[in-house]
This record gives C-alpha cells, structure tokens and sequence, in this order.
C-alpha cells in the first residue's frame, strides 16, 4: 500500500503547451504526407474516388490525395499485356514450357459447320485501354473476357468445315474473331482493347486422329499425283505447241516465198513479152545469148559443128578426155 501511495503521489513533468501543439501538428503533417503522397509508375494510371465516387485519373508520377480513406486510390496497369489461355493453361513459360495435365476440353472441344468436332486451343491477348469502363462499368471482367472470347470463337468455328478449322483458316479464323470479340467487348463499353488472339493447337479429338490422319496422308498424295501430271503437262504441251508454231510459220514463209517468186516470174514473163511483141528478133537473140550464158559455164565440153559437114562421127573422139 505504500507503494501504491507514493506513485499515486508522483507529478508527471509539466510539458509547455506550445511543445505539444508543435508536436501534435508534426505527427499530423506527417500522417498526412504519408497517407496522402502516392506515386503512379509510367506503365499504370492511377483511379481517384472520393468517397467511393469517381474523380479523375492521374497520370504516371507523383501526386496527392486526401488522406484517412477519403480519396482512394486503384493503379490500374495500362501497358501491361494480360492474356486468357482457353484449352489448356501454362504453368511455368519459358523455354520449355510446363502445362497442366488436367482436362480442359470442355473450353475446346467445338462443332464444326460440317458437323465434325474440331479440339482448338488459343489464346487471348489484350490490354486495358479505358480504365474507368474497366473498373466500374462491369462487375466481373475476366470471367466477361472469357465468355466473350468462347462465343466468339465458337460461333466462327460453326461457320467452317473441319479440314478449314484445322488446316486452312487458322489465320482468318484468329483475325476475325479479335474483330469481333472488339466489337462486342465495345458494345458493353468494356474499356479493353484485343491485342491478338492466337490459335495455339487445332486438332481432331484423339479418338479420331488416326482416321483424320489417314484422310490428310490420301489427300496429300492426291495433290502430289496431281502436281506431277501438272508438271509433265506444262513440260510436254508447250513444247508441242513451239513445235506447231514454229511449223505453221515456217509453212507460212515458204509459202510467201514461192507466192513472192512467182508474181516475180509472172512480171518477168510480162516484161520479156511486152519486148518480144515490139522487137522479135532482137528480143530472141538477147534471150538466146542469155541462156547460152547461163548455160554454158555448166558444160565441161563445147563441141562446134559445122552444119554443112557430114560424116562427123568418125572426127569426134568422144572417148577421150576422160
């Protein structure tokens, strides 16, 4: 009990007034700086709400807003490339990347336009482009960007036949449906923004495989045969036809030729007959030496006989000179 009386007894230091308001506006400053002060990194943005009220956006860097849970502050990523993984799910990227061996197909199995099951696994890509419709606009965004993307894709893969989803048109298949799930996510003022989608493993179910195998293994060799008989075609056809081409004009130069040489004969005959008509005889013997010129260097021997010698037989030793 003394003891107890002698604490009871004791004064506690008198502190001066203006040294606790000191204090106490210190404490308060630095409650405020430090509650209040916040910084937005330059791959984010940063939602304010007063009172869970929507203010602004603040832009990447330093900024302030008002303490003890009045303004509260979301950092939303903006250049952060998020992705949904349909069919399958990644459990460690990298080189060799690690997949979960648990069953998806229920995201990947589809029904074709031609009434076949194709197994398509893709993958979505996308961004944050409006930060406010992201946050307040709809309650739930990832499960509304998966179920988008599985109406989407599915509805284009019931537009196709089996050999067009698995072999043809993956690439148009990956475009059109980014066009319209944008289209669709804009329609719910969703604020996100599609950055790709990509279509990782299309294929027949495993219980079919080996009969789609079968298929493709025929179909190819059907194009083999046909690109050889193409190739054999395109080798022989042109070939004959240069042949027939070169043919016909050559048929059609000799036959300008001898047409050509026989109007020349035909004119030359005119002329010679024109002169004939006006001088006989002077006509006959030029055409006479004319011939004998042309005649003669051909002739290794020329005899001249005399018209009145007779018995010329026995003169013309045609034996010799051989």
């Amino acid at each position: 009990m003394d003891k107890f009386e002698e604490v009871k007894n004791m004064k506690l230091p008198h502190l001066p007034q203006k040294k606790i308001i000191f204090w106490i506006v210190i404490i308060a400053l630095a409650i405020i700086i430090l509650t209040g002060l916040y910084t937005i990194n330059p791959e984010e943005v940063g939602v304010i709400q007063r009172f869970g009220k929507y203010v602004n956006t603040t832009e990447p860097g330093l900024h302030f807003k008002i303490p003890f849970g009045i303004d509260k502050l979301t950092k939303v990523p903006i250049k952060e490339i998020k992705k949904e993984e349909f069919g399958f799910r990644t459990i460690q990227a990298g080189i060799k990347s690690r997949f979960s061996s648990q069953d998806y197909s229920n995201e990947s199995l589809m029904l074709t336009g031609d009434t076949n099951i194709a197994d398509v696994e893709w993958i979505v890509q996308y961004r944050i482009k409006d930060p406010y419709n992201y946050l307040f606009v709809i309650r739930n965004m990832r499960n509304t960007i998966r179920s988008v993307s599985e109406y989407v894709v599915r509805q284009i893969v019931g537009d196709r036949s089996v050999d067009e989803v698995i072999i043809l048109d993956r690439k148009d298949i990956a475009y059109q449906s980014k066009d319209m799930m944008q289209k669709v996510l804009d329609k719910y003022n969703a604020g996100i923004e599609i950055v790709t989608i990509k279509l990782q493993n299309v294929n027949p179910p495993d219980k079919v495989k080996p009969a789609f195998n079968a298929v493709n293994s025929a179909k190819q060799e059907k194009e083999r045969i046909t690109n050889d008989a193409w190739q054999k075609y395109n080798q022989v056809i042109p070939e004959a036809k240069g042949k027939a081409k070169r043919t016909i004009e050559e048929a059609e130069g000799y036959a300008v030729n001898r047409v050509n040489r026989a109007e020349g004969d035909a004119n030359k005959f005119i002329e010679v007959w024109k002169q004939y008509r006006t001088a006989k005889t002077v006509t006959k013997k030029r055409m006479y030496l004319e011939t004998l010129q042309e005649i003669l260097p051909k002739v290794d021997k020329i005899y001249l006989v005399d018209e009145d010698q007779k018995g010329i037989l026995p003169l013309l030793d045609l034996g010799r000179g051989k």
